[in-house]
């Protein structure tokens, strides 16, 4: 009887793809070629999932509003059923998860491109979903499904037995990709072309009708006492010239005297609407007591969420090349190579970047208790320290990021030693 339902679902699924396709075209849209790789990054060969890697099904992409992890997974890339190994690709999935299900994380589905030819059998989708145990589930905070169509709520309705209430609250329906930018760093998102394109035609279809699509505002200037969003030269001529910048300075501060043996400091995400709040009070200038909160994780989300709104990262555009390379220089001089490139900052970015890893250094040095390694800290901290000017760091740029990040931290006496500003201070 299970046999003859799956069947029977299998071919509701099959209607609901087709009848998907139809109301495409009878709005004058149209589903791009399965497999399509436009704008897919190069893939070294040796990757341990190079077949299923090289189509750029999966990417992992910055961080959303509250800090977390967002890996993104494109139906439009997916190429035709036997040209590839579903089997191998749910591996692959797990194996890019991984690396990441330890701390909070999001992932964006964008649903554009899935069609007859290339979509996974529905005993696939079970497979997958029995795959992603507790360890999986429990740090997926949100689940953003981009563009669906009439054949993800027939998916629901398949699966909703199984699929526990906590899982399907974490689930959210995005029309647009305008409606994604309230909750993550949208132009820090790989999105593929082709789903730039259809979002693009959806909206001219929409035209006249009040939709979440309406174009913004222009960017207003920032108030008299912002704090985030704006440049360090900003906050440091509204400061009276105090090289550190509020923000920061609070923080830390506290995360000194309250954090330092916090378990997974810098790990957990908090309430959005806790940071949002926070942000608004430092914004409009009132003062802002994480002793009324009593947790450090929002203090710690707060700072990494400054220096991720920070209109160029920390550590300046100019030296993202110098610090990719890091990776071939030979071990013995990788600290020496950290001087140089630190040594040419600009004074205030400098300042402010001893000032913050003067305390991961110290934070590091309880791990024991907080369990927050030098490697631990540079995972989280090296996308937020440094960015390209264009697009987002790929998988490979992550490795020389974090290598970098960690020898800051490590040997911050001998890294930053050697340079003395005028005005700088220590937390």
């Amino acid at each position: 009887m299970q046999n003859v339902h799956a069947v029977d679902f299998e071919q509701l699924a099959e209607i609901e793809l087709q009848q998907d396709e139809e109301d495409l075209a009878h709005l004058g849209l149209s589903l791009s070629l399965p497999g399509a790789t436009s704008g897919a990054p190069d893939v070294n060969i040796n990757h341990p999932y190079y077949d299923i890697a090289r189509h750029g099904i999966i990417h992992v992409a910055g961080d959303d509003n509250s800090g977390r992890k967002v890996v993104t997974f494109s139906c439009c890339r997916l190429p035709p059923c036997h040209e590839i190994d579903h089997v191998r690709l749910l591996e692959y999935l797990k194996y890019t998860l991984d690396q990441y299900v330890e701390n909070d994380y999001t992932v964006v589905y964008f649903h554009y491109g899935l069609n007859s030819r290339n979509k996974p059998s529905l005993s696939w989708l079970q497979t997958a979903y029995k795959a992603f145990d507790r360890k999986y589930k429990k740090n997926l905070k949100a689940l953003y499904v981009v563009h669906p169509t009439n054949f993800i709520k027939v998916l629901w309705n398949i699966f909703k037995p199984v699929i526990s209430h906590k899982f399907g609250k974490k689930v959210l329906y995005m029309n647009y990709l305008d409606d994604l930018r309230e909750h993550l760093k949208f132009n820090r998102l790989i999105v593929p072309p082709d789903v730039l394109q259809h979002d693009e035609k959806l909206r001219n279809n929409q035209k006249g009708k009040t939709s979440s699509t309406s174009k913004s505002p222009p960017p207003r200037p920032p108030l008299p006492a912002q704090q985030f969003g704006v440049s360090l030269q900003y906050l440091k001529n509204k400061n009276s010239g105090e090289l550190i910048p509020l923000v920061m300075m609070q923080t830390v501060s506290y995360l000194n005297q309250r954090g330092l043996q916090t378990e997974g400091l810098f790990r957990r995400s908090v309430s959005i609407h806790i940071i949002k709040d926070v942000q608004k009070r430092y914004n409009l200038g009132k003062p802002v007591n994480f002793d009324e909160y009593g947790d450090p994780h929002i203090p710690a989300v707060i700072l990494k969420t400054f220096l991720r709104e920070l209109p160029e990262p920390l550590l300046t555009f100019e030296s993202y090349k110098a610090i990719l390379e890091l990776t071939s220089v030979e071990s013995c001089l990788r600290v020496n190579s950290c001087k140089q490139i630190l040594h040419k900052l600009p004074e205030q970015n400098y300042v402010v970047l001893k000032y913050l890893l003067c305390f991961l250094n110290r934070l590091s040095q309880e791990s024991i208790t907080n369990k927050m390694t030098c490697s631990n800290l540079a995972c989280i901290f090296g996308v937020n320290l440094i960015w390209p000017l264009e697009g987002v760091p790929s998988m490979n740029a992550l490795v020389p990021v974090n290598t970098f990040t960690e020898l800051l931290i490590e040997f911050y006496s001998k890294v930053f030693g050697s340079r003395t500003v005028a005005g700088e201070s220590l937390p």
